[in-house]
Parts: structure tokens; sequence; C-alpha cells
């Protein structure tokens, strides 16, 4: 029996870590301040100033000696428990720590809260043989980096094994895997080659991404070319008249996978249309026996009924080569041969996507298991809407809402009834913002010292600049009206009005604040509706002024690096909760055996480590 969670220290069952996190995350003021009650963009233009609102004296005082790194250490690092035991001493107040005083005991309580509620994300592998990872060939890694190779082999591996689990223990051998999003299908080319020879079933979105991908699988000689014959002569005279009078002229590929074979699909019903694309099918080289086939389609519920009309045969796939297992076991004895047996699977499946994926399990007779990695939960959008009661957070809402706030979506966030449920001070359901769910994509622990002065540079750059944008009158402070009306800003500020998004920019505009203002103003200027206006607005600011808004502001700079530190850090706690959230959906439903999750990957090549797996009775 697998571990069903992934508990931190200190646990041993799952529902005492459940009940406990639930009641953390609702009970906790500073953790709802960090976790969606405030934004960068109200740090300099909020009275009071949000540093001292939020934070208890004793931690600043703290805070003011010691250097930031020191501070990230101590959040990710430092052995918390050793220095709460050092305040039993009676002159602990002199003991000292790295060359300052020792962390205020609430601070370090808090510390030990976020961690003792958060996931374990210990990834454990590499000491048992029957766990190694079979490496991936140069063919089939073409085109990823470092990082792309280290989840696909891991997750790879992991799948293979969950298969071989499956065909072993229970009533069901896997027949195709279906990968959600699968994007230009690196983890699905590697599935249909050796060692793994599976059948993968690529369903994405964009036909771009589906364009190439299977040019990938040429690249990676897992498909082959259609060799063209053509009359030269006709030819040339064809591609004269193509030209227009302008010169240009139509590009046709010469190049082709290998297309579908002449098998029909699964049951007798005629090829549907609707929503999907007719499927292209990859018949991998004979030195395997996998296949691909790839399917155009938008996932917006879960249901795959369109999809697996068109799935064909494995059984006449595997006449290109016989399809083993990696162990070397050949695919015999099916317990059903003729119907499909598919498994759902994902890897990094952005916002709902991971949703609809969970929700197939249960809506299509055929899906017999899922394993699926999230990310972006800040495109989750929100089951329950915005929040109807105030927060306690210092951002005063405002009703201007955006759309993944203010709707209420069958398929957001929370998907289990016990979260949608759960009875607290505030209220009933436990409900994360757009601010909490970013948050919860960030990865503290990998900061580098280079990145995290250029983390912090940018968020200061970016408050400054609104303090800029709210004494020129580009926009306004909220009213007290807007004080008074529940919901939050799903852009996390509080201003009234549309917040200005500025995005990415240049790398030299992040030379120094004058550069970045430059560039943030001629951006946000070429945007057709409030450009002009902008422009009007910052118009005649000179260098000097925005060098004295600097100066002004420069002590304010290392007080927004806490902050944004404890956000990132606490976040840590929201990313569980989505995680756990997911897993109580699966063990709500009467359709499933068993459901956990797991670690897949090193913490420090791929943050968003955390695979939901379930399968039927």
């Amino acid at each position: 029996m697998k571990t069903q969670l992934p508990l931190p220290p200190g646990y041993t069952e799952v529902d005492d870590y459940v009940e406990a996190l639930l009641s953390f995350v609702t009970s906790s003021d500073l953790l709802q301040k960090l976790c969606g009650g405030v934004h960068i963009l109200d740090f300099l233009t909020r009275e009071p100033d949000l540093y001292n609102a939020i934070l208890r004296k004793e931690w600043r005082d703290w805070f003011q000696s010691v250097d930031i790194s020191d501070i990230l250490d101590l959040l990710m690092r430092e052995d918390v428990k050793t220095l709460m035991a050092l305040y039993g001493y009676d002159d602990c107040k002199l003991l000292p720590w790295r060359g300052h005083p020792l962390p205020p005991l609430t601070f370090l309580n808090y510390i030990n809260d976020v961690r003792k509620h958060s996931l374990d994300r210990t990834f454990k592998s590499g000491g048992d043989p029957e766990l190694r990872i079979p490496a991936l060939v140069r063919n089939v890694s073409v085109g990823m980096k470092p990082k792309k190779i280290h989840e696909v082999e891991n997750f790879a591996s992991y799948i293979d094994k969950l298969t071989q689990d499956l065909a072993h223990s229970s009533p069901y051998d896997i027949t195709h895997i279906v990968d959600f999003g699968s994007g230009q299908n690196y983890l699905g080319r590697t599935l249909a080659s050796k060692p793994y020879n599976k059948h993968i079933i690529a369903v994405e979105s964009k036909q771009l991404n589906i364009d190439g991908a299977m040019g990938m699988d040429i690249t990676a000689k897992l498909a082959k070319k259609d060799k063209v014959m053509r009359n030269k002569k006709e030819y040339r005279r064809e591609e004269s008249a193509r030209k227009g009078d302008n010169g240009l002229r139509t590009i046709y590929s010469e190049t082709a996978i290998t297309q579908q074979d002449s098998s029909p699909p699964y049951g007798d019903t005629p090829i549907a249309t609707d929503g999907i694309s007719p499927p292209a099918h990859t018949a991998l080289s004979t030195e395997g026996g996998g296949s691909i086939q790839y399917f155009e389609h938008l996932i917006g519920n879960g249901d795959l009924e369109t999809v697996c009309k068109q799935i064909r045969p494995s059984s006449k796939d595997i006449q290109v080569g016989e399809c083993r297992y990696s162990d070397g076991v050949p695919h015999t004895n099916r317990k059903s041969s003729e119907a499909l047996q598919l498994m759902i699977i994902s890897l990094h499946s952005c916002g709902n996507l991971l949703h609809h994926g969970l929700r197939s399990l249960i809506l299509n007779p055929c899906v017999k298991a899922v394993a699926m990695v999230g990310c972006c939960y800040n495109l989750v959008t929100e089951r329950l809407g915005p929040p109807t009661f105030k927060l306690p957070t210092l951002r005063p809402p405002h009703p201007r809402l955006d759309r993944t706030s203010s709707t209420c979506d069958p398929h957001g966030f929370p998907m289990s009834e016990r979260l949608a449920r759960f009875q607290h001070k505030h209220g009933e359901g436990i409900r994360l913002n757009i601010t909490a769910r970013m948050m919860a994509v960030q990865a503290p622990q990998n900061w580098t010292a280079m990145e995290s002065e250029a983390f912090f540079t940018r968020h200061f750059y970016r408050a400054l600049l609104q303090r800029i944008f709210l004494d020129r009158g580009v926009v306004e402070n909220p009213t007290a009206e807007d004080d008074a009306v529940g919901g939050g800003s799903p852009r996390g500020w509080s201003g009234a009005g549309q917040p200005i998004v500025i995005g990415s920019l240049r790398k030299a505009c992040y030379t120094s604040f004058t550069a970045y203002v430059r560039g943030a103003v001629a951006k946000i200027a070429m945007d057709q509706e409030r450009g002009s206006f902008l422009a009007e607005r910052m118009a005649g600011l000179t260098d000097e002024e925005i060098e004295a808004y600097e100066g002004n502001y420069k002590a304010k700079r290392k007080e927004l690096s806490i902050v944004w530190s404890l956000m990132a850090f606490s976040a840590g706690v929201v990313e569980s909760t989505i995680v756990v959230d997911r897993w109580l959906y699966l063990r709500e439903q009467k359709e499933v055996k068993d459901c956990w999750v797991e670690v897949v990957f090193d913490y420090r090549e791929s943050p968003r480590n955390l695979v939901v797996c379930a399968v039927k009775h």
C-alpha cells in the first residue's frame, strides 16, 4: 500500500495532517495576510505602510540588523527547532546567531508552523537498483534542456512502473496512455520508444505544437519521411504558377510522418468530428514497439468520448514491433484485449487541465487510472467565486474583479467537498485568491543570491513606479466605499480602476530605475485604450525626479524584499492545500479504489514535483 500523502515530519496519519492543514490555513491571520492579503503594488502606496502594519515590532527590529540572505537561510534551511530550544535557557537573549541576536521566538514559531503544514518534497530515487532510471537516448532527448530531461526521465520511468504494477495487481492492463496537453510531446515520444514501447494518445489544443511534435518525431528518427516522387519540369512549372505578383510564394512541406494505418477506430460508431480534428497517427520505427496518435482537441471538462471513438487498437499498432514492458516481458494474455483501458497522464498541466484529467477518471468508463503533475496554479479558476467575507487582510477590496475571480466555475478550486464545505471562523469553504495561487508557483528554496537580487530589484522598481502613478494621477487610492465592499482584487492591488499590467521588459530596462520607468511608460503608452491618458499624466517627468523617488524610498527596498520572501515561503502551505484538495476529491469518488500523491522530481531541478495518482476499482 502506497503512502497516500508525502506527510511532513510529525505526522503519521493523513487525516490528522489534513485537519491540521485546513485549520491552519483558515485560522492564521498572518498566513492569510501573506498569502493573498497583500501585493507589491500596495507596498509604497498604503497608509499605514504594509511593512509596519503586517509584522510585529520585534520582528522588524531584528530584521533591521540582519542581511536578507541570512533571513532567507533561516526561512528555508536553518534548524529552527534547535533555535527554539535555546529559549529555554535564562541567558538566551545573549546567545548569538550568525553574529546577530537570536531570531524572535514568535518568528521561529511561525517558520515552524509553515514547515510542519507543508507537504514533504524530498525526492527519493537512486538507492534501489530496481528504481534505476533508464537514461534518455540522444535522438529521443533532442530539443530538451536539462530540466526537461530530468522530468521526462523520471516521469516516464514512474509511468512505466505504474502500468506494470496495474497489470500485475489489478484487472487493468493499460492499452494506451493519454497525455493531456502533450505540447512538443517529449514525454510521449520517450514512452513510445525503447525501453518503454507504449502506445501514446497525445492530446493537444494547438495545431502548431502538434506539427512541431511530429517534426521532432522525424528529427529523432522515430518516424520516417515520406519519399516524394515528382516530375521536376512539371513541379517547376506549378511552382512558378504559385508565385504571386508580389514575388511571395507558398511553401509546401515535402516531408510527412508515416500516416495512418487502415485499422478502424474502436467500436462501430463513425468517427465524430465535434470539436476535434481527425487523428494524425505516427507509427514509430520498427526498432521499437510503441506508437503515437496525435489529436487536436480542446479539453473542456474531462469528457473524452470523441477522442476514444478515434483511438486505433494497439493490437494493430503492435505490428510495427512487439510491444514489451521495460523489464522485457511482452504484452501477453491481456485481460481485456479488445477493450480500451486508458491511463491519463500529464507533465505539468496548467491550471484547470489537471482538474479535467482527474475528472476524466470518473466521466469515462475506459479510463482506468490517472497520474498527473500540476503547475500554474494562478490559472486555476475559482469554484466558490470571490470571497463573500472580509478576510483579515490589509488590502481594502473593491468590486472591480477579473474574470478568474468573479465567476463561479464548477471546474475550479476547490475540487473536493471537504474544502468546499469546511467550516471556519470566516464562514464556509476555503478560497484562495489569484495572488495566493500565483505565489504558490514560487520556488524560494531554489533562489540563488543573484536571482534573489534580481527578483527584489524588479519588485521594488514596480512598487516604486506605482507610487509615481499614484502621485501623478494615473491611478487612484481606494475610497472608503471600496473598503466596505467584500471581495478581492484579482490583480492583487487595492487601487481604484483597472490595474496597470506592465509585463516583461527588455533586460536593459532593469539596469536602473530611470531606465525601468522610461521603458515601462513607453510600453504602456502604446496601449490603445489608456496609452494617451498615461502619456499625458507622465509628461514632463524628468530623470532627476525619478532619481529623487528612488533616493527617498531606498530604505523600503529591504522591507519589500523581506515581505516578498515571507510571502514566497508561506505559499508552500498554499500549494499543499491545492494538492491535498485534489487528493481529497479523488478519495471522495466511489469509483476510485486507491489514490495517492508522490514526489517524482528533485525539487532543485523541478519544484512542481508532486504527482496525483488514482486507480479505479
